[in-house]
């Protein structure tokens, strides 16, 4: 039995997610119906972790195993020719017995794009959020630095699941201004909660827009209080960028 290590990027605005659904296409389902008729078995991809409905990835991870003996570079080639034109595997080898995409992971890095200007623009519309009142970079940044470290991110967590340890370690949050607009928020942890990204870009908008000012994000993580943090980003902004073992 092989264990194969496949690295996915795709355009998730037309998929409920990457987890099977039984009401919707899945990023998951794809690639395991592909998978699955190039080694002329059943497969089970299994992810780093979960992205919700119009979530986008760069870089997601996951494996599959295998006794089929075809090679790496045939897997790679066969799999893809059954992929639509918004998914693609970018890289496939043979991994160790014993790999697992999911509890293998260290961390992973998240980007979330905002269009900061007054008019939308129907080129980045389907990959950023566009927000019109102009939002101060500084105060975002300096907003940001509150959430760096360990922290109990319940004020930031979805409400419901099934998750109850909240507490996470975040090693890197920064923001940069881009060209024609676009602000990009790179944020990286051991592990996130459900719209937990989402729902610290809607209190740096917050802060970038002068609703709430920067401290405030102390307070709202100590209140451990979903209702004091701001409103949940929509999820076409938000790119899987990396995962790290």
């Amino acid at each position: 039995m092989r264990t194969i290590r496949i690295t996915v990027e795709y355009d998730g605005t037309r998929y409920h997610g990457w987890q099977r659904q039984p009401n919707g296409v899945t990023i998951q389902e794809v690639l395991e119906k592909a998978a699955g008729t190039i080694v002329n078995s059943r497969v089970k991809v299994v992810g780093s972790g979960r992205t919700d409905a119009g979530v986008h990835a760069l870089n997601q991870v996951a494996h599959f195993r295998t006794e089929s003996a075809l090679p790496a570079y045939n897997l790679l080639n066969g799999i893809n020719s059954r992929m639509p034109a918004d998914i693609v595997v970018r890289d496939l080898v043979d991994a160790d017995e014993q790999f697992h995409a999911r509890y293998d992971a260290k961390s992973k890095i998240y980007l979330y794009y905002i269009y900061n200007e007054l008019v939308r623009s129907p080129l980045f519309d389907r990959y950023s959020w566009h927000v019109p009142r102009r939002l101060d970079i500084d105060r975002m940044n300096k907003a940001a630095e509150y959430l760096k470290g360990m922290h109990d991110f319940s004020s930031f967590c979805a409400a419901g699941g099934d998750v109850i340890d909240h507490v996470r370690i975040v090693s890197g949050i920064s923001l940069r201004q881009r060209a024609r607009g676009l602000i990009s928020i790179s944020m990286e942890a051991d592990g996130f909660l459900r719209y937990m990204v989402r729902n610290v870009v809607g209190t740096l908008v917050d802060a970038g827009s002068g609703k709430i000012e920067p401290h405030d994000v102390r307070d709202i993580l100590a209140a451990q209080n979903r209702t004091l943090a701001g409103i949940t980003a929509p999820p076409r902004g938000l790119f899987l960028k990396e995962v790290k073992y």
